[in-house]
């Protein structure tokens, strides 16, 4: 069985903004994007019982587990396009540089059918590379121009950049960074080299990022429960799970405002600014010690020679629970991940992972996440081994 041949060039979004304007208009059904196996895009038509205003149906990364399909109506996403506006301050020409499937790729196309404006899509036949990107970059024509990108994506931006790219990423207004959280180092080259970045909190249950640079968008409401869960409430909010409408543990209303509740722990502090944690799933109970991942992984980035790490609790006879890391190395030396390893068994005591996994970089899912059931899969199974 011969597999079709991915078409070359940028995807053709015509069929899919007809689709979503007719949607939102009230004259069509929800719209669901999926790309096909000729990597062409396929515009799907979805019923959806008792929600009869929804424009989309975004399926969730399912990075840590099955995806679930988002109800996205037209209140919700009028809501999150007006808060964007705002906070971006102004509306203007939006470059496609992430998988149209997702909810930060369908909302380049629905923030540009609610601005009258023409969105550009980047070629992605061949991957992302700063050589495509900096190409669709070159041609917009708005003088306000706006990108949403994954850390990954600005790091390869970043490395080495040439004169051409430098200059692509610093016409943009704002470059909207999220997906995953953001090292500071990368934070900080960004904006050595002059390019607008916002990081953003969200996901397809608020119509993507509702939480800007720490601060919750107008109309978005954000409170950390007793337990430190994070909860995302307002207009923004999702109509539910095409699955299973009625959850109410995920989704929930009080006092007239729409609720989700996260898998994200996070505090907020005297300013309002919220900080996000870790998911409530990463506290690894390893010899009765209780173990953030999230801040595991933050040390072991901060060592020379780890590009990216993701850190993971994995089934030990002798301590319950073992911390694992599995590392993307920036030095390909033979020795480098032992020389590490070494270090941290030395400096981090009981953080130290006991069982390290090194590659070339971390696997990624198609939307950029990091894919964390793959990886820890496979730190599960090298820890077996040993």
């Amino acid at each position: 069985m011969n597999t079709p041949a991915k078409a070359a060039g940028p995807i053709n979004i015509e069929p899919a903004l007809t689709a979503l304007a007719a949607a939102l208009h009230g004259e069509g059904p929800a719209v669901e994007l999926s790309i096909g196996g000729d990597g062409a895009l396929v515009v799907g038509h979805l019923e959806t019982p008792g929600c009869d205003d929804a424009v989309a149906v975004v399926r969730t990364s399912g990075s840590t587990g099955a995806p679930k399909a988002t109800v996205l109506t037209v209140e919700s996403l009028a809501a999150s396009s007006m808060a964007t506006a705002l906070a971006l301050k102004g509306e203007g020409q939006w470059l496609l540089a992430l998988p149209v499937q997702y909810v930060a790729g369908i909302q380049v196309l629905v923030r540009s059918l609610f601005a009258g404006t023409r969105p550009w899509v980047m070629d992605m036949s061949q991957g992302f590379t700063p050589e495509a990107f900096t190409a669709a970059a070159q041609e917009l024509t708005d003088k306000i121009r706006f990108t949403s990108l994954v850390p990954t994506q600005l790091q390869r931006l970043l490395d080495e950049p040439s004169p051409e790219t430098l200059a692509a990423l610093r016409r943009f207004n704002a470059v909207l960074l999220g997906g995953a959280p953001a090292p500071a180092s990368l934070l900080a080259a960004a904006r050595e080299a002059g390019v607008r970045v916002i990081t953003t909190y969200g996901s397809a249950e608020s119509c993507g990022g509702c939480v800007y640079d720490g601060f919750p968008l107008e109309g978005v409401s954000v409170r950390v429960e007793e337990d430190g869960r994070i909860l995302l409430g307002g207009d923004t909010i999702a109509a539910g799970y095409l699955e299973s409408p009625e959850s109410t543990d995920t989704f929930f209303e009080e006092d007239g405002v729409r609720w989700y509740r996260t898998s994200d722990l996070g505090s907020i502090d005297d300013d309002g600014r919220l900080t996000v944690l870790g998911r409530a799933d990463d506290v690894i109970i390893t010899g009765g010690v209780k173990v953030s991942a999230a801040h595991v992984q933050e040390e072991l980035e901060k060592s020379d020679g780890v590009a990216a790490a993701f850190v993971a609790g994995v089934p030990s006879a002798e301590w319950g629970q073992a911390v694992a890391a599995y590392i993307a190395l920036a030095d390909p030396a033979p020795d480098a991940a032992v020389v590490l390893e070494q270090h941290w068994h030395r400096t981090m005591g009981v953080l130290a992972p006991k069982t390290v996994l090194a590659a070339s970089g971390l696997l990624m899912l198609a939307n950029g996440k990091p894919d964390r059931l793959a990886m820890t899969a496979e730190l599960k199974a090298r820890h077996q081994g040993k």
